[in-house]
């Protein structure tokens, strides 16, 4: 919005600065320890899902820093396939098909894979984002994809025509280290004399004239101070898919029933606030063992030799995105087609997850699955988490006090549609034959079959065992969307329009993962950027900054 000069932008972020140790692709397990970047939600207590965690809740880590969740997420760089968008329209979201997206994914690109920049169709060269992937590999992603193709998949640039197939890890890294929207947007526009930026600056509510129903401006806190600013046009949500409902509804912009209980009176009552909540879930027990040293360890993480290649060249295994090479994407109910949108991504990390220090951890395991964990402490290995790319089931966001310093409640409903837990279980099973193939087995692989706890009761490797285990070992791959949802004004379950305009007030627009009406068949960092550069274009036509014809 910055780009023109007459328009005056202020950026209110609730975090600090980012800084180098952010920026090494290695260590982003790490991040989420921290009290200062992470938000640090927690989902509500179940006992269909995150049975394997403290308290039944799964952690739900959001970054709280300039840049957001782009400064702690894994980097990967996945747009979703061409159907994803052609369904949103379908849906009456015109001017979001894959055709109208596609020009903003190329324009927020600079491709750093030579291989890849002639694909003028689909990749982009100019972009502030740079997409790359790590010169270092270890033997095991080679084997990853030498594996798919034992077993009849292509390799493919899944950001191109085709998904399904196997790949090498593409991520939002540039020279070895994270390229985070604050890294890529923020950095060389800084010094715009039309931008601000307040740091360390929470927003508690968006202000609205009753008279007019329109929001005027914002409330922030900072420095103990309640601060109050106003908006000449309009005001932008970028909170993510549990503040910026949360936000909505703490300015009255939500079920009226929920926010009478609570004590705030409702500007607008829509029912649909919160609602439709989407995430990609993974099964975390999938490790397996090799004789070799030859995969990633924590251990290793701060050794000379590691820190050497990254401190002088930008390079070595720190360059690697938290341990993830590879992935693939496959469709299990038309194994024999390799077009078309997958229900399945295997997600390729070249460490032992189970024998990891840290990552019961941040998964907030309890006692008894870090015992079977650390059982296999500092192994050599690899692992695969099968991801469930459309959930049919969906969960909301709800308030649990007039306040936005009170957590909201997070009931993600994971596996609440049997579909799912068919479609995850099925991926599991075609996990299990990448490490039958043989050029896996030439490492010796040996998968780790401990039973989980809590499912004794069931015969191992039965359809009711792996259900037991996916609702135990339920993990989270950040990827919460949906609980502003896009739609045509005529669409009850709407929140924004196709403008991404909230409906029923005006001089508000939201622009994040929250308007996701179908979560999309890839890690959403993309998408999200992709939205945002939309946005863009969307606000600076209809106040005549944009001609039509360069939007």
């Amino acid at each position: 919005m910055s780009e023109i000069p007459q328009a005056k932008v202020l950026l209110i972020e609730a975090g600090g600065h980012e800084n180098l140790f952010m920026d090494i692709p290695l260590i982003v397990n790490l991040l989420q320890l921290s009290d200062e970047l992470n938000w640090k939600f927690q989902t509500k207590p179940s006992d269909k899902y995150c049975l394997g965690m403290i308290d039944n809740s799964c952690s739900w880590p959001r970054g709280k820093v300039l840049g957001g969740s782009s400064v702690l997420n894994y980097m990967i760089a996945t747009r979703g396939g061409a159907e994803d968008y052609d369904r949103w329209a379908k849906m009456g979201n015109d001017g979001w098909a894959y055709k109208d997206v596609l020009k903003y994914f190329k324009k927020l690109e600079t491709i750093n894979m030579p291989e890849m920049e002639a694909d003028v169709a689909y990749r982009g060269t100019k972009g502030p984002l740079h997409v790359s992937s790590s010169t270092y590999r270890t033997p095991l992603a080679e084997a990853f994809l030498r594996a798919g193709q034992e077993l009849g998949y292509p390799i493919v640039d899944y950001n191109g025509k085709n998904m399904i197939g196997f790949s090498y890890l593409q991520s939002t890294t540039v020279n070895g280290t994270r390229a985070s929207s604050n890294s890529a947007y923020l950095h060389p526009i800084r010094q715009r004399k039309n931008l601000r930026v307040t740091l360390n600056s929470t927003v508690r509510k968006v202000l609205i004239d009753r008279r007019t129903n329109r929001v005027i401006g914002v409330e922030f806190a900072k420095d103990r101070r309640i601060i109050s600013v106003f908006a000449s046009k309009e005001v932008i949500l970028c909170a993510g898919a549990i503040m910026s409902p949360q936000l909505l509804m703490l300015s009255g912009i939500g079920p009226s029933d929920h926010l009478t209980d609570l004590g705030i009176d409702f500007v607008h009552d829509a029912p649909s606030v919160g609602e439709n909540l989407m995430d990609h879930i993974a099964y975390g027990g999938l490790t397996w063992l090799v004789k070799e040293p030859i995969s990633l360890r924590l251990i290793d993480i701060f050794s000379s030799a590691y820190t050497s290649d990254f401190l002088t060249r930008r390079s070595g295994p720190l360059t690697i995105p938290g341990g993830c090479e590879a992935l693939a994407f496959i469709d299990t109910k038309r194994p024999e087609e390799h077009s078309g949108l997958p229900d399945i991504e295997f997600l390729f990390v070249s460490s032992a997850i189970i024998g990891d220090l840290i990552q019961p951890i941040i998964m907030n395991f309890n006692n008894k699955e870090r015992d079977t964990s650390y059982k296999y402490l500092g192994k050599h290995g690899w692992s695969i988490l099968p991801l469930l790319l459309k959930p049919k089931s969906r969960g909301r966001i709800r308030l649990l006090a007039n306040d936005i310093s009170v957590k909201p409640e997070i009931t993600p409903n994971y596996f609440d549609d049997p579909e799912d837990v068919r479609t995850m279980i099925a991926g599991i099973k075609n996990a299990m034959s990448v490490g039958r193939t043989k050029v896996m087995q030439a490492f010796g692989s040996e998968l780790l079959n401990d039973t989980i706890s809590g499912c004794e009761k069931y015969k191992y490797d039965s359809y009711a065992y792996w259900e037991c285990a996916i609702r135990t070992l339920t993990i989270t791959i950040y990827h919460y969307s949906g609980t502003c949802k896009m739609g045509p004004r005529g669409d009850a379950t709407a929140v924004v329009d196709p403008e991404l305009k909230v409906i029923g007030v005006r001089g508000l627009r939201i622009a994040d993962a929250s308007i996701m009406p179908e979560i999309i068949s890839a890690h959403i960092n993309l998408p999200v950027f992709m939205i945002a550069e939309k946005a863009a274009d969307i606000i600076k036509e209809e106040w005549g900054y944009l001609k039509k014809s360069q939007s």
